[in-house]
């Protein structure tokens, strides 16, 4: 068989249906991982924080060793890995005297594995030939979301016919995703997006005050994403008491669905839309959906916010990546890292913050906040006033890519 650009193009799918897989499979668990092992919500919060702090590291290093080794190579080793990781997430919690560090286990090979994939996915994509490079970008990320839907309806479909508690093969049936992939990526062709002496070196780019300026705002479209994302499971089933079959539908599959399309309809129509003005349009209704989901007290209205959140928040990400590769077109693998750097800083803040605050809540009672926030229960109060906070990052959002309007014309490229 030969492959050509179009199958690079679907391992490239593929690659990120398997980091929707590795980011959005453990919260779908959270809740049998608190009744099965007695885990705390602040160790959840840390098993979201530890992904995505490992995923800053793998960042750090990504500039150096991709290069280096090559993206075929990244590409192999890092769905080895998360096949590796989503293996030990069935087994190891089972088997270890302590099932918590079977989890920090299997957290950290997803971790390294879905790092590298976040790296090197984008830089691929963008190197395929092809003029509308933003429309592919958001295309691209919109399988993250298609993936995400993907894991709440299989494993919905999974619970309700096997029940949670044989929850152990669900990972290990998620696994297959990424094996099959490491053989496609090991046969189809590749090319370099900027050749390595063409690089805009490193120290350019963080001397650079507009590439800061970006810097920031893929964090904040990160965090304003994640902490929605990875906490929307918990606060319906336990916040807003509804059961986790509808829950996670309604919740963490509503959001993921939302925001595919939004990324779809911008991967189709997205050559004729000002990019700076709809990321400002969806920084400000993202707000929005979080105040919805905050403040409402029908549990119907509150996942209506979450999907709302969803919708808006589908450009940020790939839309700044293909600003940013639009402003330094000679950046390369460099560029893509400090960006995939940036928004694991925010994937890591963004829900990190919502289990800080929501355990802090919860552990001051009820008595502390008389009737601000909707709820009867510590834990309802509790998420709520943690999502609450994570409005900060969707108005950091705003005022940043105001910013940018402000300095930059549509369509300007930069180098600094």
């Amino acid at each position: 068989m030969t492959f050509t650009y179009k199958h690079t193009r679907y391992a490239s799918y593929i690659g990120y249906i398997t980091q929707a897989i590795i980011n959005n499979l453990s919260p779908l668990l959270f809740v049998t991982f608190q009744r099965k092992f007695g885990i705390s919500l602040e160790q959840i919060g840390l098993l979201i924080s530890l992904n995505f702090v490992i995923q800053i590291l793998v960042d750090l290093a990504a500039a150096q060793f991709v290069d280096r080794i090559g993206y075929r190579t990244s590409a192999v080793l890092a769905h080895i890995l998360c096949t590796a990781g989503l293996i030990c997430l069935g087994i190891l919690p089972n088997v270890l005297p302590s099932p918590y560090a079977g989890l920090l286990a299997a957290v950290i090979l997803n971790a390294i594995g879905g790092g590298t994939i976040e790296v090197i996915i984008s830089p691929i994509v963008e190197s395929l030939p092809g003029e509308e490079k933003a429309s592919a970008m958001s295309l691209l990320h919109s399988f993250y979301c298609w993936g995400h839907v993907v894991v709440v309806a299989i494993s919905t479909l999974y619970f309700q016919i096997l029940g949670t508690e044989r929850w152990l093969f669900l990972p290990l049936l998620w696994a297959l995703v990424p094996f099959c992939n490491i053989f496609l990526f090991w046969k189809v062709p590749l090319r370099n997006l900027v050749e390595k002496q063409e690089q805009t070196p490193i120290r350019a780019l963080l001397s650079s005050g507009m590439f800061w300026i970006l810097f920031v705002l893929i964090l904040s479209a990160g965090a304003s994403e994640q902490a929605m994302s990875q906490w929307s499971s918990l606060f319906a089933e336990t916040g807003l008491g509804v059961s986790k079959t509808f829950g996670d539908l309604l919740g963490p599959g509503a959001f993921a669905a939302f925001m595919g399309l939004s990324r779809a309809f911008y991967g189709w129509k997205g050559s004729g839309l000002d990019l700076r003005r709809a990321l400002a349009i969806s920084s400000i209704c993202c707000a929005a959906g979080y105040l919805l989901a905050v403040f409402s007290p029908l549990p119907l209205v509150s996942l209506v916010g979450c999907a709302l959140v969803g919708l808006f928040v589908g450009i940020m990400w790939p839309g700044m990546i293909s600003l940013s590769a639009e402003m330094y077109p000679q950046g390369g693998t460099a560029l893509f890292a400090a960006l995939a750097l940036a928004g694991d800083v925010g994937c890591s803040a963004g829900p990190g913050l919502v289990g800080m605050v929501s355990s802090a809540v919860q552990g001051a009672g009820l008595s502390s906040f008389p009737g601000w926030l909707p709820g009867g229960s510590g834990t309802e109060i509790g998420l709520r006033a943690g999502l609450l906070l994570a409005i900060l990052f969707p108005v950091l959002m705003s005022l940043g890519v105001w910013t940018l309007r402000k300095r930059h014309s549509v369509g300007k490229s930069l180098e600094q």
